[in-house]
């Protein structure tokens, strides 16, 4: 048995994750995609000392990736994104 932190992640081709979004709601798939994004925008501000406009943008961030994230979990608990730490 492999242990789950042991996993790869493998990339799918691109025809069937557009067969797997096309099975999706509309609303699902755009909550995904904002919370890959707030996900991605979160990490971009690392580190103990930020400034009081970056710490606005992180906040602001990680409150869209709440509201994708609530959305996710409507539709299926284990949809939800999980952000690393930044630091």
């Amino acid at each position: 048995m492999t242990a789950p932190h042991l996993l790869v992640p493998v990339p799918i081709p691109d025809s069937v994750a557009a067969l797997i979004g096309s099975c999706l709601p509309e609303h699902i798939l755009r909550a995904e995609v904002d919370a890959a994004c707030a996900e991605r925008e979160i990490l971009r501000f690392r580190g103990p000392r930020l400034g009081i406009e970056d710490q606005a943008d992180r906040e602001q961030a990680l409150s869209d990736l709440a509201r994708a994230n609530k959305v996710l979990a409507a539709h299926h608990p284990r949809l939800t994104v999980r952000h690393r730490a930044a630091w």
